[in-house]
């Protein structure tokens, strides 16, 4: 009875260690779809390739260091997103049009 309880308990854990990366994972999948969605619309509004790798370069400049306590890939997802959310050309396009052509569908996702 007590090696079922241990065991009980181990997969009590391993449940819970689950769900925690598929919350995380849930998370870099949604910065994800937000950093492409971001991407389609700059090369909509045709970003320069010499433009897209200057926002890049930079993510990656301020993410070389990862922070303590926070996720690398996550960190990166994020600081790109900010960085494209600043670009210029997405600046100047009205926020409403984005809106509209975003809802519309989504080209970006992927069924199983």
């Amino acid at each position: 009875l007590q090696q079922k309880v241990e065991e009980t308990e181990l997969l009590k854990m391993e449940l819970q260690m689950l769900e925690t990366e598929r919350v995380r994972l849930s998370l870099v999948e949604e910065k994800l779809m937000d950093v492409l969605q971001l991407l389609q619309q700059l090369r909509d509004l045709n970003i320069s390739k010499r433009a897209l790798g200057k926002i890049l370069l930079s993510t990656l400049e301020s993410c070389r260091d990862p922070q303590p306590g926070k996720a690398h890939l996550f960190e990166v997802l994020d600081t790109l997103y900010h960085e494209l959310t600043a670009c210029e050309l997405l600046q100047r396009q009205p926020l409403e049009k984005a809106r509209s052509r975003q809802s519309l569908s989504n080209p970006l996702v992927i069924s199983c």
